[in-house]
């Protein structure tokens, strides 16, 4: 009897098992045929397509083609992948490439006069300009502030010319521009051909500013921002990006540096503070709830900056050129000496030329008296005139 109960919880164990094993096997098959849905990092890290290179036709732009450019580039929306600097010079592209400036003068120009767009912000084409082998696109309202209708009036008269408008204010100018050059002529393009030959300033094709800031940045740095992770060594513009900006910061020295402190969260939540020592994050400091700190000294992440060449080009000339001279040398001391040394006095002599010494025979003439007195006039009293 024992021996048949035993049979049967056997069978039935081993149906069991085979069924459970039959549903595991069609699920795993069911997933392996459903494609799988990424995440929201994934989404953000994939490698972009491949973009084939841009065929240009080999006749030139027609009026018809200009009118389709200009309807359907001006008020364009895209962001910016470089950034544009303040100036009339703008960015200029060639075959794909960015030719003037270069990436050295470009830092130049950002650290002269400031950025007019910066990477990630938005990139309006608010005006569009042919020339003979060029297209130039004004962004954001252009370099220059254009002038009202009245503004070009004047008025003649006997008193003069007289322009009833006020005069322009340069002061509030926000946009730049990019110019699209050509070999031989403007070719008849699309203004699907365009956008992908701006593509390497602007990006048309992103959804929001973080998209095309996300674009730009190294892919540790894109993965720590899509976590909203801040790491050593990031500057503040990544940090906005995956943390937002600071409820709390405050400013202080350790020492001789000074440092600002960003603050993000408050009890019972995790504190996490963030240190800058210029535009960097040298310290990550976090409050656990639990009571714990941890601090974070070492850097994470390494960002390749563009160094200005400014004071570079200043201290080392290019080759083939002398040597400025020093300023100490160039500028003339108060001193004695002949005024062609380099501690010589000021004159105003030019190069060259010959001035004749007093004759020490001549008759020296001394300051005459005023009217009504009888000496010399007195050092505070000027020819003539009352006391100083």
């Amino acid at each position: 009897m024992n021996s048949r109960r035993s049979i049967v919880l056997r069978t039935l164990g081993f149906t069991f098992a085979l069924i459970v094993s039959s549903i595991l096997a069609f699920a795993q098959t069911n997933d392996a045929n459903q494609p799988q849905k990424p995440d929201a990092f994934q989404v953000n890290v994939q490698k972009p397509e491949e973009k084939k290179p841009v065929v240009l036709p080999d006749r030139k732009l027609t009026n018809t083609g200009r009118m389709e450019i200009i309807r359907g580039m001006t008020a364009e929306l895209g962001y910016a992948r470089k950034p544009f600097p303040f100036g009339k010079n703008g960015l200029m592209l060639k075959d794909g490439k960015l030719v003037n400036p270069t990436e050295e003068q470009l830092q130049q120009m950002l650290t002269m006069y400031g950025p007019a767009v910066k990477v990630g912000e938005r990139a309006h084409v608010t005006d569009v300009k042919f020339r003979d082998k060029s297209i130039i696109f004004e962004i954001n309202g252009g370099p220059q502030k254009k002038k009202k209708w009245y503004e070009h009036i004047e008025v003649s008269g006997m008193g003069g010319a007289v322009q009833p408008g006020q005069p322009s204010d340069e002061s509030n100018i926000h946009g730049s521009l990019v110019e699209l050059a050509f070999d031989k002529f403007v070719p008849d393009v699309t203004t699907e051909q365009l956008k992908q030959l701006l593509d390497p300033v602007i990006n048309f094709n992103a959804k929001s500013a973080s998209e095309a800031y996300l674009d730009t940045v190294p892919p540790q740095a894109k993965k720590a921002i899509s976590d909203h992770k801040a790491l050593v060594g990031m500057n503040r513009e990544m940090v906005t990006y995956a943390k937002g900006r600071p409820p709390q910061k405050y400013r202080d020295k350790d020492g001789d540096t000074e440092y600002e402190e960003w603050i993000y969260g408050t009890p019972p939540q995790d504190v996490e503070f963030i240190r800058f020592v210029g535009d960097e994050v040298i310290r990550i400091e976090t409050m656990k709830v639990d009571g714990t700190k941890v601090v974070r000294t070492e850097k994470e992440i390494v960002i390749k900056h563009d160094e200005p060449v400014l004071a570079q080009q200043q201290a080392q000339p290019p080759a083939g050129q002398p040597s400025a001279q020093p300023a100490a040398q160039a500028q003339p001391q108060p001193g004695g000496g002949d005024d062609q040394s380099p501690g010589g006095r000021p004159s105003l002599r030019r190069p060259g030329e010959e001035v004749g010494q007093p004759d020490p025979q001549a008759p020296r003439k001394l300051p005459q008296p005023t009217p009504g007195t009888s000496g010399p006039p007195d050092q505070n009293t000027g020819p003539g005139g009352p006391p100083q």
